[in-house]
């Protein structure tokens, strides 16, 4: 089982850059995208279902901006739409498919980067979110939450964690929620595997930033504790070029 989070920065640039053909070739199970910034009736769905994926969006109601979505090869016993809050599901930033022993998430975290006020927002949603999974994991135990967190957790997650300690992502109040998160019962896969510097899940368009690999991994598979035996390998896709993120891939047995 493969489980991939892809942040396309939207779906129908990324298709126009490949996209398609990626999936194609790396034949993930489950695909969980987030900014996809489109309806699903602006965007071409013939190729995806020829691919043989089931479709689910959840798009912000602003016209081009956020929005999630999950395609999948297994048909899922359940979908649910949004978190039940309004103020974050009209921007689109959470969807959930249910199989029959664990679930998967796509999530977009709100950026902090514009200003006070988005980073006021974006604190806010963490406190939500954290109590929303907390109180999801009651009856859905078997989590695997993909998505942007627009987080950096450590210092070997961003190229230069000193210039950075002010920035919006890598805050230590962001840094602190992230660990605590991660530490109310959640692996981060990819480190499970992974424990080297330099890889990175997204970098500016500034600068050449991702030629240099100047970049910070804010993409995530977090898996629920109680799946740890499963959890088969993680990689970062990071050749892969849709987008200013790159494929976060998780193997499952």
């Amino acid at each position: 089982m493969r489980i991939v989070t892809y942040n396309v920065n939207g779906i129908r640039s990324a298709m126009s850059k490949g996209l398609l053909e990626w999936i194609k070739a790396d034949k993930p199970d489950v695909l969980c995208l987030q900014e996809i910034k489109a309806h699903p009736e602006q965007v071409g769905l013939m190729e995806f279902e020829e691919f043989g994926y089931h479709h689910y969006w959840f798009p912000a109601q602003k016209k081009g901006y956020s929005g999630v979505a999950i395609f999948s090869k297994l048909k899922p016993l359940h979908v649910e739409y949004g978190c039940g809050n309004k103020l974050y599901d009209d921007e689109g930033r959470v969807l959930r498919v249910d199989f029959t022993d664990y679930s998967v998430m796509s999530v977009y975290h709100p950026s902090g980067s514009s200003g006070d006020d988005r980073q006021a927002f974006k604190m806010k949603w963490l406190d939500f979110f954290y109590n929303y999974i907390a109180e999801l994991k009651k009856t859905k135990q078997h989590l695997i939450l993909s998505g942007d967190f627009n987080i950096c957790h450590k210092p070997i997650d961003i190229h230069n964690p000193k210039s950075n300690a002010n920035t919006s992502g890598f805050l230590p109040e962001e840094r602190e929620w992230m660990e605590k998160f991660i530490q109310s019962g959640f692996i981060d896969s990819f480190r499970w595997f992974n424990t080297e510097p330099h890889n990175y899940t997204w970098w500016s368009y500034r600068a050449g930033s991702r030629g240099k690999n100047l970049g910070w991994r804010i993409d995530y598979n977090l898996v629920s504790q109680n799946l740890k035996d499963r959890l088969k390998g993680a990689a970062i896709a990071s050749q892969a070029v849709h987008s200013d993120h790159c494929p976060a891939i998780l193997d499952l047995i």
